[in-house]
């Protein structure tokens, strides 16, 4: 997926590097300009296509991480048609954002393939650039979903790998039956 050549900004660069040090396990990237909670892949395996459905192994724990943020937010679990992020009704708030549309080296790709962290994509607000005194608003309606979003960090396996002796086990490789996308443990 990110084996196009692109120049990589170096606070990307950093934010990289930073994932990579620490084990983080969840994150939301939040923009502007929609209504919707988007989850991994963003890039189609079939580039030329647009709006091409493309999961990730673990497709049914993004579904479910988007779902969380989605049905805490008042607006986009609101069941109008009519109004911003309406035309993500049917599909309640959410979607693989390969579908919505494809695009490469996005960070919550990246997050997937390269650390332990699972990222959804958050679009906030049906304006791309609000206005100050709309911060608030859209604050006030992130705010359950965002603090629904974080406890699904407990959500899932936990515990330590440990040696015959009780020694953690740093980098120990963590497979799951069915799904082929494995994690490794933390420090």
């Amino acid at each position: 997926i990110f084996s196009c050549v692109f120049q990589v900004a170096p606070e990307t660069k950093a934010v990289m590097k930073w994932l990579r040090s620490i084990p983080f396990v969840l994150s939301a990237s939040l923009h502007g300009g929609e209504l919707v909670v988007t989850y991994p892949y963003d890039y189609s395996k079939h580039p030329m296509e647009e709006k091409m459905f493309s999961p990730t192994p673990d497709e049914k724990v993004f579904k479910m991480l988007a779902k969380a943020y989605a049905d805490a937010h008042p607006v986009i679990s609101d069941r109008s048609e009519l109004r911003c992020g309406g035309n993500f009704v049917k599909r309640g708030g959410i979607i693989n954002g390969a579908e919505w549309y494809s695009f490469t080296g996005g960070m919550a790709d990246f997050n997937y393939l390269h650390t332990n962290c699972f990222e959804v994509t958050v679009e906030v607000g049906c304006e791309k650039f609000p206005l100050e005194e709309e911060l608030f608003t859209i604050w006030h309606e992130n705010k359950a979903a965002l603090l629904n979003y974080m406890e699904m960090v407990h959500r899932g396996i936990k515990g330590i790998v440990s040696d015959k002796f009780g020694n953690p086990i740093k980098n120990a490789r963590i497979s799951v039956r069915g799904i082929q996308h494995d994690v490794t443990t933390g420090n």
